[in-house]
């Protein structure tokens, strides 16, 4: 009998241990899962009132924009197309100089990079970047991974809210 108590504080205290072992020796996989990259400082949009967009693919587009990042725009009203049925719950969003009959424009942000595509919450957080690549193979990888990282979140969030989509 006096063997269960004992058993029972090595289950609780034994996985502990092992945990903060792992934590103080430092050790952290060297892969992520997401195909962006973290901004390093925060960034919030102001963006616009929209209940049914639960995510905005926004690009910088400031106006000394070069020609690979105007070229970027043509991408953009792509993504709309490979989104397929997730492109309700998706908005766009240009930042700096264009016009886009897709996309809510809104004012340039000199933090971001121009040319780049970046994923933003409906609150306006801008989560992951995604910088242009000179080669036009490279852009698309990009962007497929784009989409895949805004898939997952989609899906993370229609699972967290108990399906009510």
């Amino acid at each position: 009998m006096n063997k269960v108590p004992g058993l029972f504080l090595a289950c609780c205290i034994l996985p502990l241990i092992v945990a903060w072992g792992v934590l103080w020796s430092g050790w952290q996989p060297e892969s992520t899962t997401n195909n962006g990259s973290f901004l390093t400082q925060e960034v919030v949009l102001n963006v616009p009132d929209q209940a049914h967009k639960s995510w905005f693919i926004a690009l910088s587009q400031p106006d000394d924009c070069t020609q690979l990042c105007l070229g970027q725009q043509v991408l953009m009203e792509q993504l709309t197309v490979a989104l397929g049925k997730h492109r309700q719950q998706v908005g766009l969003l240009l930042l700096g100089q264009g016009q886009s009959d897709k996309a809510s424009v809104l004012p340039e942000v000199p933090s971001l990079s121009p040319g780049a595509f970046y994923l933003v919450d409906k609150r306006g957080l801008v989560v992951l970047e995604y910088l242009p690549q000179q080669d036009q193979t490279a852009n698309r990888v990009l962007l497929k991974g784009l989409l895949k990282d805004l898939k997952k979140l989609l899906s993370y969030e229609r699972s967290s809210s108990g399906g009510k989509s």
